[in-house]
């Protein structure tokens, strides 16, 4: 029953907050995200690191067509729960000096789509993580829409064309996924989740049914050649709602893999895993290359942002333990860091009405609090040992060497780049003379130092004692490698 309290909750909220007017909007909103942090680090801490399914519920929805309002929290879906319980409530406290049209309308809607996230990490049914997939894209469309930059409509239009584009290759498989499974009694098929991983495909299905749900998931995430949306999307968006799309959404993406392609169609991941991986590991290159050469810090933002979801892929293609481990914890490590660039980006911007590094500098010299703050989680994002993003991607280079050591060798140049790009973006705004925009830039306020203790506080936890994250994640990771293992063998 707490997964559906998880997910009901901040769709009431968002509801009860449309009746507010006012300061009172922001207030009310952080109170409601906070009750949700809480109630997600409770199902964290008080999860059994084992391979079941907890705290779940199970009720029919269309009963007659075996499918069923069911959900629960496993080891693959408990980081991204509490990653989106966490993020959230600071994602809001980062709009505290900021100033919305229609603030009780832009505050509902981000709780409503953290009921979405929550709900698509915590699915059971095949069609119930589609109606949570498709029903997260909503509220971040209006966000970017209504909120966004001067190009936002085409930018907004172009986004909601793809991601429904690559969901409906998802929903076709599905539904062939659906009338594969076999009548039990007066139901005739099952859209269970777990009943799609008893299915015994052909190799010809399994192959197209691992690009429906590739394409889909690949361009959420976004893997190249289908990222073209994300960096104008993320630019133009109101910086709460670019929070929510690379802190959380993205991460959909990876998790359908994990939970849908892997184990439903190994044969065909044997057969394309490897062109996955390469085109993932090509947009880790290409990402980091593109930031290299941006001059927008929130583009360049985007880029790295890209270039990581990449590594986050590969890892989960290389099939491995390791690999595995990786992307999970990576998810949960790249959510913290981005968030705190972002919001790095967007506190420059409400200062110096810019974001052009050419135009910035010498911030440093009189902001003590920000140079700290911006310079930590810096270092988590370009994987510094003792920082978040070290572990995730030690786990993940290690997964993707063991499976090709050329295509490991290439994907580790992510930590090269990513330290050219960064160290690059905190040179040239930070350093230097102060420009006529910067010379009087002021540190940070009270609220906007609340947003990054929390999250330093993530980086430094997951970076010195990864074992609190990985021992809950470990018992489902490898009883999902031995399954995909012994039915890989079972199909041939």
């Amino acid at each position: 029953m707490l997964t559906l309290f998880l997910i009901l909750y901040p769709a009431l909220a968002a509801t009860l907050i449309l009746l507010f007017r006012g300061e009172r909007v922001k207030q009310a909103a952080l109170v409601a995200a906070l009750v949700e942090l809480v109630l997600a680090g409770f199902a964290f801490f008080s999860f059994q690191p084992d391979a079941t399914s907890q705290f779940g519920f199970d009720y029919p929805w269309l009963g007659t067509l075996g499918i069923r309002f069911s959900a629960g929290i496993d080891g693959i879906s408990v980081l991204l729960v509490l990653l989106t319980g966490l993020l959230v409530p600071f994602i809001i406290l980062s709009t505290f000096n900021r100033s919305y049209e229609r603030p009780s309308t832009f505050y509902a809607l981000m709780l409503y789509m953290q009921a979405a996230l929550v709900g698509v990490f915590t699915a059971r049914d095949g069609f119930l993580f589609y109606l949570f997939f498709e029903a997260a894209l909503i509220p971040i469309y209006f966000l970017a829409a209504m909120w966004g930059g001067e190009n936002r409509i085409p930018v907004t239009f172009k986004f909601f064309v793809y991601t429904i584009f690559g969901s409906l290759f998802m929903l076709v498989a599905l539904v062939y996924l659906y009338y594969q499974t076999p009548a039990t009694g007066l139901i005739p098929h099952s859209a269970a989740i777990a009943d799609f991983y008893k299915l015994k495909l052909t190799p010809e299905a399994q192959n197209w049914v691992f690009w429906a749900f590739f394409i889909a998931f690949a361009i959420k995430m976004p893997v190249f050649p289908f990222h073209t949306w994300q960096p104008d999307t993320y630019v133009e968006s109101p910086t709460p709602a670019t929070m929510l799309l690379a802190g959380i959404m993205l991460k959909m993406g990876v998790y359908g893999l994990i939970r849908f392609i892997l184990p439903i169609v190994p044969l065909g991941v044997e057969t394309w895993g490897k062109t996955a991986i390469i085109l993932s590991v090509i947009g880790i290159i290409y990402g980091s290359i593109i930031a290299i050469r941006q001059r927008d810090m929130k583009r360049l933002i985007a880029y790295s942002s890209f270039s990581h979801v990449g590594l986050m892929a590969a890892g989960v293609f290389s099939q491995t333990e390791t690999g595995m481990q990786g992307a999970l914890v990576q998810m949960l490590a790249h959510g913290i860091n981005v968030v705190g660039m972002f919001f790095v980006a967007d506190i420059i911007f409400s200062r110096t009405n810019t974001r052009q590094l050419d135009q910035l500098g010498g911030i440093t010299q009189t902001t003590p609090k920000l140079t700290v703050y911006f310079m930590i989680m810096l270092l988590g994002s370009v994987a510094l040992p003792l920082t978040n993003g070290f572990i995730g991607e030690f786990l993940l280079l290690h997964g993707v060497f063991t499976y090709n050591h050329y295509l490991g060798l290439a994907a580790g140049f992510t930590i090269i780049f990513g330290a050219v790009y960064m160290l690059r973006m905190f040179q040239k705004s930070m350093f230097g003379p102060t420009s006529s925009r910067t010379e009087s830039f002021a540190d940070l306020t009270t609220s906007e130092s609340w947003v990054f203790v929390p999250l330093v506080v993530m980086v430094f936890w997951i970076g010195i004692y990864p074992h609190t994250f990985l021992k809950v994640t470990e018992p489902a990771v490898a009883n999902l490698m031995k399954y995909i293992g012994t039915t890989a063998v079972s199909m041939k």
